[in-house]
């Protein structure tokens, strides 16, 4: 049998060429996104092992008021680090001064950063630093920094330049230093600026002597652990200390939880649409095969093969085809790895520059899914044809029958299913339960799996009746071989619906995303012009609120602040503002209670039970306690948020929080153009944030989530290109077992342009069939899921068009290799063909 297997799989092998393509791109996809996300796993792990290898402990604020990585903790008393030193095993002990610093570039704006914007003391001991100088010096004077080579090489800066430093006052500074992480340009996306220790103590920590942790290194031959159980013995209550090695653990632990986690599980999503469109694609071409080779096996029966001989037979062939297919997709999967890193960067959304990492577990799960996928998909069609008596294969109509209908029970179940999965969706949609609406969708799929037979030969006499009308014999040819066998064409069909329905599905997730933000702008804010810090970590003084609210244009102005507490035991962001100059430019729709203290959404009031008065407990970062009244309950948040801090308050037990916009009212007559020339001019010693009307501010906000988008547009384009060749494979497979009618067709006088037409809207059909069904399931899904995430819903309509015009023009691409091979057909060999 093997022997056989063997020569039916090279006599195939062309047959066989579309199946290897699909199991090659889903393979390599999905590989490529395992390589994707091991990189930027073992990027993270560097990163975090790097900044801490020549550090034995840390001695720290023992309370945190965030889970997010980067946790945010109050400052320590300086005299710690005396006390340190005085530890047995201590070899060094230095002062860390962490805080927020702006590089400004040689434009006059802040340096880009996909990361924190960090500034500190520049360490002395070069073990407990993990930059080391490429250029220059290190810091010697308090106005005199070093500078990380990325953040450099993106604001223009050299070695002596004189920039600024937003700390977030301007600190005029002269770089006298270029630094790398490790071998590395920058830690992550961060910006790094290194003061000398008086130079941090004065801008970042206001003169006082608090600091914000010490960093130690321990004599030979004391452990880590030891170290810290040393220094834990002498230092007062709410200070810990902890090892080098498991800060860097808890770093990597929360960069997995907060964002690595759940990058690894978007990008894997789309490489298991891919292997599912590549197995719908392998399940209809093996099911053609089967059917084309009845009589072939009916003989091999009729000689003595046993039916699982024969099963083996064919079981061999789909092994074969997984097994090649998956190693050559192994081998392609570190280049889509490359090209995914590449398109990430291209658009803004950069990676780790660090070589790619091909793991052994990255092999196997990829070998095993590609070929357990293999299996699976061709195992119905092989037990299906199995069935078949060999006497009733072998007689000269078997490879003639009609094509077996969908069953009554499989209609009846569909839409039993149907119902439940649309109604789940439905209920969350109108309850804004996403789990339910999530579990809907998901059954959804299933539901189309199951109806897309019965759907099909309907669909496609709908479809196809423009071409029956419009294009003569070729098309009502083409709609009737479209309708003759509706498994093939729901088959050949689905594939395409899952990627033209997944595309749709996320186009109409980021305009509803979009259309909530709107909402919520255009809500609250009764403004004309926002003062924008940009995306990412940035931000800036809060004087500039006051200087733009002194202008004799402008009528209002607020700045919006933020910070994190701890509301109980949960880690909370929070809005830190001038209540009354918030409420002059955002209708908050105050309904309990007056602006002024600390105040809530009335979500959130409703969730707690909180009432006017409710003292709610918080916990800041410097340790503090305290039981804040609810002064008012809001029922518009909108860019408010659900919590509104005094900055009294704030400002109590925090560093003063920077503004990540100033909203700005103005005066009825003025003129938006000359008021935003002249806020432009007032804010450019602010690092220059960008001053922009309501759409300028919304296309903004909404940029990232556009570039994310287009990466999510080609990575989906791969799972429809599997699902055009599916089409294209089914329709040359088609063509192979209708060689006698085609030459028969020739005979009676067909030209080879009515065949090409023929075959050309038969795929079309398909394609429209595909097409309609995902752009359908797409909108109803988005719109059940956007409903319940986000609260709006908004197709947008060109896009919506363009989705589904290239489903239809890939049909008719579809259909180029297999009308050519059509129209090519001998009429007489064809007719004397068996």
């Amino acid at each position: 049998m093997i022997g056989l297997a063997v020569k039916e799989a090279g006599a195939r092998r062309r047959r066989l060429a579309g199946s290897l393509t699909a199991v090659f791109l889903g393979v390599a996809f999905l590989t490529g996104t395992l390589v994707l996300g091991d990189t930027l796993a073992t990027s993270m792990d560097g990163y975090f092992v790097r900044a801490y290898a020549g550090t034995d402990a840390v001695v720290r604020n023992a309370t945190s008021v965030t889970d997010r990585p980067g946790r945010q903790r109050a400052m320590i008393d300086g005299a710690l680090v005396e006390r340190v030193r005085r530890v047995p095993g201590v070899a060094v002990a230095e002062p860390v001064i962490e805080g927020t610093g702006q590089l400004v570039g040689r434009d006059g704006r802040p340096v880009a950063a996909r990361g924190p914007r960090r500034a500190g003391n520049w360490p002395v001991d070069q073990a407990l630093n993990p930059y080391r100088i490429v250029s220059g010096r290190a810091p010697a004077a308090s106005d005199e920094v070093v500078v990380n080579k990325a953040a450099a090489d993106d604001g223009g800066l050299r070695v002596g330049d004189r920039t600024t430093v937003l700390t977030p006052a301007p600190v005029p500074v002269t770089v006298v230093g270029i630094a790398k992480f490790g071998d590395l340009d920058a830690f992550g996306g961060a910006t790094y600026t290194g003061f000398t220790l008086e130079g941090a103590r004065r801008h970042l920590a206001q003169g006082a002597d608090r600091i914000s942790s010490v960093a130690v290194r321990a004599e030979p031959g004391v452990s880590d652990e030891e170290l810290a159980r040393r220094v834990r013995a002498v230092l007062p209550p709410g200070t810990e200390a902890v090892t080098g090695a498991a800060l860097a653990e808890e770093g990597v632990s929360q960069v997995n939880e907060q964002f690595l986690s759940a990058f690894r599980t978007g990008i894997l999503a789309f490489g298991g649409v891919a292997l599912l469109v590549a197995a719908f694609s392998i399940h209809n071409s093996f099911s053609i095969q089967m059917a084309q080779r009845s009589r072939q096996s009916a003989l091999l029966r009729a000689i003595g093969a046993t039916r699982g001989q024969v099963l083996a037979l064919v079981g061999l062939e789909a092994l074969a085809v997984g097994v090649v297919a998956t190693l050559a997709g192994l081998a392609g999967g570190y280049g889509v790895a490359a090209l995914l890193k590449t398109l990430f960067s291209g658009v803004g959304l950069g990676l780790p520059a660090q070589g790619l990492v091909f793991t052994a577990r990255t092999a196997l799960v990829a070998a095993a899914v590609g070929v357990g996928v293999t299996a699976l998909a061709v195992l119905v069609p092989v037990l299906r044809a199995s069935r078949v008596a060999p006497l009733a294969a072998l007689r000269e109509s078997a490879a003639e029958r009609p094509a077996p209908r969908a069953s009554e029970t499989r209609a009846l179940v569909g839409l039993a299913l149907g119902a439940v999965a649309a109604g789940a969706v439905v209920w969350g949609r109108l309850a804004e339960a996403l789990p339910v609406a999530a579990a809907g969708a998901a059954m959804c799929l299933v539901v189309m799996v199951v109806l897309a037979p019965v759907a099909a030969g309907p669909a496609a006499r709908l479809l196809g009746l423009p071409a029956a009308r419009l294009r003569g014999a070729g098309g009502r040819l083409a709609r009737r071989n479209a309708t003759a066998n509706p498994r093939r064409t729901a088959g050949a069909a689905t594939a395409l619906m899952i990627g033209i329905g997944v595309v749709t599905l996320l186009t109409v997730l980021v305009g509803s995303v979009r259309a909530s933000m709107e909402q919520q702008v255009t809500g609250s804010f009764r403004g004309d012009l926002v003062v924008d810090a940009g995306g990412g970590f940035g931000g800036f003084s809060p004087e500039l609120a006051g200087r733009v609210a002194a202008l004799p244009q402008v009528r209002a102005a607020a700045g919006i602040g933020g910070g994190d507490v701890r509301l109980g035991r949960t880690g909370t962001q929070v809005t830190v503002a001038d209540p009354a100059a918030a409420g002059a430019v955002l209708d908050l729709d105050v309904r309990e209670g007056r602006l002024g203290g600390f105040a809530v959404s009335r979500d959130v009031a409703d969730e707690h039970g909180w009432r006017v008065g409710t003292r709610v407990p918080v916990t800041f970062a410097d340790g503090t306690r305290e039981e804040l009244p609810v002064t008012a309950i809001y029922a518009s948040p909108g860019m408010a948020g659900d919590y509104l801090m005094p900055r009294g308050t704030w400002n109590a037990h925090n560093p003063p929080a920077l503004d990540r916009m100033v909203l700005v009212d103005l005066r009825d007559g003025a003129d938006a153009a000359s008021a935003k020339a002249t806020i432009d001019r007032v804010a450019r010693p602010y690092g220059a944030p960008q001053v922009r009307d309501r759409d300028a501010f919304l296309d903004a906000q909404t940029a990232d989530m556009n570039a994310f988008l287009t990466v999510i547009y080609v990575m989906l384009a791969l799972a429809i290109l599997i699902a055009l060749l599916g089409i294209a494979n089914t329709l040359a497979q088609s063509i192979h077992e209708r060689t006698r009618e085609l030459g028969l067709l020739r005979a009676v006088g067909a030209a080879r342009g009515q065949v090409r037409a023929m075959v050309r809207w038969e795929s079309v059909i398909v394609a429209l069939f595909g097409t309609a069904g995902g752009v359908g399931l797409g909108l109803f899904l988005g719109w059940g899921l956007a409903g319940a995430g986000f609260g709006a819903f908004a197709a947008p309509p060109v896009q919506i068009t363009v989705i589904a015009l290239v489903g239809a023009v890939a049909g008719v691409l579809a259909a180029i290799r297999p009308a050519r091979r059509a129209a090519a057909i001998n009429p007489l060999t064809a007719i004397a063909a068996p």
